[in-house]
C-alpha cells in the first residue's frame, strides 16, 4: 500500500493543495496606454519590450562573435556523411533513392568562426561590395549558416529564398532586390542556370558543393561561379578586417513563401531579430550547453533562422537533418539504418504543425498495423494519460505514469531520439489533439508560438507550465499584442466573455516593411505617437482572462455564402484535417452557393488499410480514391469530425473531390512551411471545383 500512497495518492493531494492556493496565473496584463483604439496586453514579467538580453550586444554579428569567444572549444555545427546511395523500386514501379548516412561530424565554434571570417574576406576578394546584396538559395545545411554569418561580418544584407521557390518567383525576388551574388547548392544552381537569361544583376554564384556542373559556366557565360571552399581559401589567403553592422542596418530581406501570389520581401534589421532572440531566451527553460538542437526546417523561414541563431548564441550544438531523413522510417532512409533524430539524440527541436501531425499519424498507423496486445496496451496507456492531461485526478499519475512511460511511450520517444525535452511549434495553429499527443507520447512540453515574418517570428509564446491547448500563449517580452475591432466580421473588443478583434503586434521586433512596396507597407504597418511600430496581421484573436491569446480566424479566409452565413475556411480545415483518412484538405466556399466543398488529399496508409478490411479491390491508390465507396467513407469521416468540433451544417463540406497525389512545396501547391497556396490550388483544380458545384 505504501508505494501506491506515495506514487498516486500523494501527488494528487499535492496537486489539490496547489490548485486551491494558487489562482490562475496571470501571464499577460493590460497595458495602460490611454489608447482607445483597442485593448493592449504585455507580458506580465516585463513592463517594457526587451531589446537585447546580452550586455553590449546590438547586432547578430556581435552576438555570434561573442558566442564563439565564450564557447570556442565546444562543438557547434554537425553534419552526416552520405555512406551510400541506392535506388529501390516501389510496388507501383516507381524508383526511390535511399540513403545510408553515417554519424555526425562536428565543427567547433573556433573552427566555424575561422570559416565565417575567411568566407567574409573571400566575398570581398571576389568583388562583392557592402552596399550590394547577396542571396542564399539552398536547403538548410551548415554552409547556409556560415554564409549568413560571413555576410553579416561584411554588413552585407542577405536575401533569403526558399529552395523550393518556383522559377517565376525566384527570378522576381532576385531582380527586385538587385542581388549580385547568389550562394546556393548544386541542385539550386541548375535552377539558376535555367533562368540565367532572366536575371539582370547577378554577377557571381557561390556553390556550396564542390562538384559544380561542368556546363554551368558555359550556359551562364556572364557569371563567375566559385565553390564555397574556394571562397573560404581565397579569404584565408587575402584576409580583410570585418565591417560590422549597426543595430538599425538591414540584416535580412526575407521573402515570404508566396501563399497569395508573388512573394513579398520583408526587411529585418539586426535589432529586430535580436529582440526576438532575447525574448525567447526568457521562455525556454534552462537552455544551454547540455542541449542539442536538430535543424531541418528551411532556414529561409524566420522560425528556423531565429532558432539556429539563438542556439549558437547560448552554446547549443546544431545537428543538421532533412525532412525526408528525419526518422528511421523516413522516405529516404535505407531500411535498417538510422534517421537524423536517432543518430543525433536531440533535446530541442522546432517544428511546424504539419510535421507534428505526420509524427502523430505515423505513430497511430504503426500501432494499428501491429495490432494485438501491443495495440490494446498503447490505447489503454494513451487513454489513461489523456485523462490526466485533461486535468482528471483519476487519470494516470505518479507510478502509473512512470509505468506507461516505460512500457509503452519509451518506444514512441525513440522515434525522435528519445531525449526530446522541449519542442517549439510555430508557423500555423497546432491542433489540440496533436498537442496532447506530443505531451503524452513524447513526454515533452510543447511551446506553441505565434508570430509572422513581419514580426521576426515574435508575438506570443506559451509558457512551459501552461498545459492548455488551442492557445498561443502570452505576449513575448519583446512584443505588445493589441486587439482592435473588426465590425465587418462581427469581432469586437467589448465582446463577452472574451474580447475579440484583429491582432496587431508592436515592439522592437516589428520589421521596417516590404522591400520596394511602400503602398503595402503603409497599409500593414503603423507608427504611433510614441514611435512604436505596429503590424496589422489580418488574423483574428481573443484574449483569455489570464492574458493569453487564441487565434480564432483570419480576415482573408472568411467567405460569405449565398444566404449570408460566414465560413472561416482555415477554422474548418483545422477541424477536419484530424480525420485519419485526410493527408491535406482545402475547403472552398463560393458566394453564389449556399454550401461549401472541399479538395481532400487522401491518406494512403489509412485508406488502403480500410479498403483491405472492407475487401475492396483496386489497381493503385489513384483508383482507390476514385471509387464511390471510398469518397463516401472519407466524406462521412469529415462530417463526423465537423460535428465533433461543433461546426455548423453549412461549414461542413457538402461534397468533396478525393485526390491521390500529395501536395508538396515542389508541386507549388503548399509553401515551404506547408501552408496551403489557396489560389494556386484553386487554379490547378478549377475544373474539379466547378464539377462539385455543378453536380
Amino acid at each position: 500500500m505504501n508505494p501506491y500512497i506515495f506514487g498516486v495518492i500523494l501527488p494528487l493531494l499535492v496537486t489539490l493543495l496547489v490548485r486551491n492556493k494558487n489562482p490562475r496565473k496571470r501571464r499577460g496584463v493590460p497595458l495602460q496606454t490611454g489608447d482607445k483604439a483597442g485593448l493592449t496586453i504585455r507580458n506580465s514579467r516585463f513592463e517594457s519590450p526587451v531589446q537585447s538580453a546580452w550586455e553590449g550586444v546590438a547586432t547578430l554579428a556581435e552576438l555570434f562573435e561573442e558566442a564563439c569567444k565564450t564557447h570556442a572549444e565546444r562543438v557547434l555545427l554537425g553534419t552526416r556523411v552520405v555512406l551510400a546511395r541506392e535506388m529501390e523500386s516501389g510496388h507501383d514501379g516507381r524508383s526511390f533513392e535511399k540513403l545510408h548516412l553515417g554519424d555526425y561530424g562536428w565543427l567547433s565554434y573556433a573552427t566555424v568562426f575561422d570559416v565565417v571570417s575567411s568566407f567574409a574576406s573571400g566575398l570581398a576578394f571576389l568583388g562583392h561590395a557592402r552596399e550590394e546584396r547577396a542571396a542564399i538559395f539552398a536547403d538548410t545545411r551548415q554552409e547556409w549558416f556560415m554564409a549568413l554569418q560571413g555576410c553579416f561580418r561584411r554588413n552585407v544584407t542577405v536575401v533569403t529564398i526558399y529552395a523550393s521557390l518556383g522559377e517565376e518567383a525566384l527570378s522576381y525576388s532576385l531582380n527586385e532586390t538587385e542581388v549580385t551574388t547568389v550562394i546556393c547548392g548544386r541542385k539550386e544552381l541548375k535552377t539558376l542556370v535555367n533562368i540565367s537569361g532572366q536575371l539582370d544583376s547577378v554577377k557571381r554564384v557561390i556553390c556550396m558543393d564542390d562538384d559544380i556542373p561542368s556546363d554551368a559556366s558555359s550556359i551562364a557565360y556572364n557569371w563567375t561561379i566559385t565553390s564555397f571552399a574556394d571562397v573560404e581559401r581565397l579569404g584565408k589567403e587575402n584576409p580583410v578586417e570585418a565591417d560590422l553592422p549597426l543595430s538599425a542596418d538591414v540584416a535580412v530581406i526575407m521573402y515570404t513563401s508566396g501563399s497569395t501570389g508573388l512573394p513579398k520581401g520583408v526587411m529585418m534589421t539586426h535589432g529586430n531579430v535580436l529582440a526576438t532572440l532575447s525574448a525567447v531566451m526568457t521562455i525556454i527553460p534552462d537552455i544551454g550547453t547540455k542541449d542539442i538542437y536538430l535543424a531541418y526546417l528551411p532556414m529561409a523561414h524566420i522560425l528556423e533562422l531565429a532558432a539556429e541563431s539563438l542556439m549558437a548564441a547560448v552554446g547549443v550544438p546544431i545537428g543538421y537533418g532533412f525532412p525526408l531523413t528525419l526518422t528511421d522510417t523516413s522516405n529516404k532512409i535505407k531500411k535498417g539504418t538510422k534517421g537524423d533524430a536517432s543518430a543525433l539524440g536531440p533535446t530541442l527541436m522546432a517544428a511546424v504543425p504539419a510535421i507534428l501531425d505526420r509524427v502523430r499519424d505515423g505513430v497511430f498507423k504503426k500501432v494499428n498495423a501491429t495490432g494485438g496486445l501491443p495495440k490494446k496496451l498503447f490505447y489503454l496507456a494513451y487513454a489513461r494519460r489523456l485523462q490526466a492531461v485533461n486535468g482528471s485526478w483519476l487519470g494516470a499519475w505518479g507510478l502509473e505514469k512512470a509505468l506507461w512511460d516505460f512500457l509503452v511511450f519509451k518506444k514512441v520517444r525513440a522515434i525522435l531520439g528519445g531525449r526530446i525535452r522541449f519542442i517549439l511549434s510555430g508557423g500555423a495553429p497546432l491542433s489540440g489533439d496533436t498537442q496532447k499527443f506530443i505531451n503524452i507520447c513524447l513526454g515533452a512540453p510543447i511551446g506553441q508560438g505565434y508570430g509572422l515574418t513581419e514580426t521576426c517570428a515574435g508575438g506570443t509564446f506559451s509558457d512551459v507550465d501552461d498545459t492548455s491547448v488551442g492557445r498561443v500563449g502570452a505576449p513575448l517580452p519583446c512584443s505588445f499584442i493589441k486587439l482592435i475591432d473588426w465590425p465587418e466580421g462581427g469581432y469586437l473588443t467589448n465582446d463577452s466573455p472574451m474580447p475579440r478583434g484583429e491582432i496587431v503586434i508592436g515592439g522592437p521586433n516589428v520589421t521596417l516593411g516590404y522591400f520596394k512596396n511602400e503602398e503595402k507597407t503603409n497599409e500593414s504597418y503603423k507608427v504611433d505617437e510614441r514611435g512604436m511600430r505596429w503590424f496589422y496581421t489580418g488574423d483574428i484573436g481573443r484574449f483569455h482572462p489570464d492574458g493569453c491569446l487564441e487565434i480564432i480566424d483570419r480576415k482573408k479566409d472568411i467567405v460569405k455564402l449565398q444566404h449570408g452565413e460566414y465560413v472561416s475556411l482555415g477554422k474548418v480545415e483545422a477541424a477536419l484535417i484530424v480525420s485519419p483518412f485526410v493527408d491535406n484538405i482545402m475547403v472552398h466556399a463560393d458566394p453564389f452557393h449556399s454550401y461549401c466543398v472541399a479538395l481532400v488529399v487522401g491518406s494512403q496508409f489509412s485508406l488502403e488499410e480500410w479498403a483491405s478490411e472492407q475487401g475492396i479491390s483496386y489497381i493503385n491508390f489513384s483508383d482507390l480514391c476514385a471509387k464511390e465507396e471510398t469518397v463516401k467513407e472519407v466524406h462521412a469521416s469529415l462530417v463526423k469530425e465537423g460535428k465533433k468540433a461543433h461546426l455548423e451544417k453549412f461549414e461542413i463540406p457538402a461534397k468533396i473531390k478525393l485526390l491521390s497525389d500529395p501536395w508538396t512545396p515542389e508541386s507549388s501547391l503548399v509553401t515551404a512551411a506547408l501552408k496551403l497556396k489557396r489560389e494556386a490550388i484553386k487554379k490547378t483544380f478549377d475544373e474539379e471545383l466547378s464539377k462539385l458545384y455543378a453536380s
